[in-house]
């Protein structure tokens, strides 16, 4: 069973998150908080697999809820639940640790399929999300689509063939157990392969990483498992 926590200032958004998980047997929602502050006291009590929270909350945003949820409680995956327009924001949260990104306007299925992916562990972009982040980093400065493109696609050649693939499947939303059956290895094997990809690329997490793939135009179809 997988245990989850909601958080979100409004209610009724609240309640259709809560909705749309209770359709999954598999999941429980333990807990619900309004706030930043009540989501991180909430995590340390229950100590949920996962916590989906709104970026933007009252007293502590769910920006800054997410950095200390990863810092006190690293166990809890963390998704972000955000809306078109708040591109920044889910950059803040890239590299404050959230493993998730959802559209509060996408379909039910994903947000089932991100609790599911990060509670095994994995990063989990929605596509929706990953274009937007590829976009916005591209034109935030730092040079063309073209260039980022190009930038990303030489990162990723630095790279050993397997540990392309690796990251290809984590830009896909794999967890390391499905990467595993995928490539017909030990699950050791694929933590050692998505450590040193993590190092190669410079960057903290796994969902940092499925950006970089997704930059470089390597990520796969979903797997069949996935569904």
């Amino acid at each position: 069973m997988i245990r989850v926590l909601i958080a979100d200032d409004e209610a009724m958004i609240r309640a259709g998150v809560r909705a749309v998980l209770s359709t999954d047997p598999g999941i429980d929602v333990v807990a619900e908080a309004a706030d930043g502050h009540d989501a991180v006291e909430l995590v340390r009590r229950h100590r949920p697999q996962v916590a989906v929270l709104d970026i933007r909350m009252p007293k502590v945003n769910g920006i800054a809820a997410a950095a200390e949820i990863h810092r006190t409680v690293p166990a809890t995956g963390v998704i972000m639940l955000t809306t078109f327009g708040e591109d920044d924001y889910i950059l803040q949260a890239l590299g404050g640790g959230a493993a998730g990104f959802l559209i509060k306007s996408g379909e039910p299925e994903e947000l089932i399929a991100g609790v599911r992916a990060v509670a095994d562990g994995a990063a989990y972009l929605s596509p929706k999300v990953a274009a937007r982040v590829v976009a916005h980093l591209a034109s935030s400065g730092a040079g063309a689509l073209a260039g980022r493109r190009g930038a990303a696609r030489e990162r990723v050649n630095g790279l050993t063939a397997r540990e392309r693939e690796v990251l290809s499947f984590l830009g896909s939303g794999l967890s390391n157990g499905q990467i595993a059956r995928r490539l017909h290895v030990v699950e050791g094997t694929v933590k050692a392969h998505v450590s040193s990809v993590l190092a190669r690329l410079g960057v903290d997490n796994r969902a940092a990483a499925a950006v970089v793939a997704h930059e470089a135009g390597i990520v796969l179809p979903p797997a069949p498992d996935q569904q």
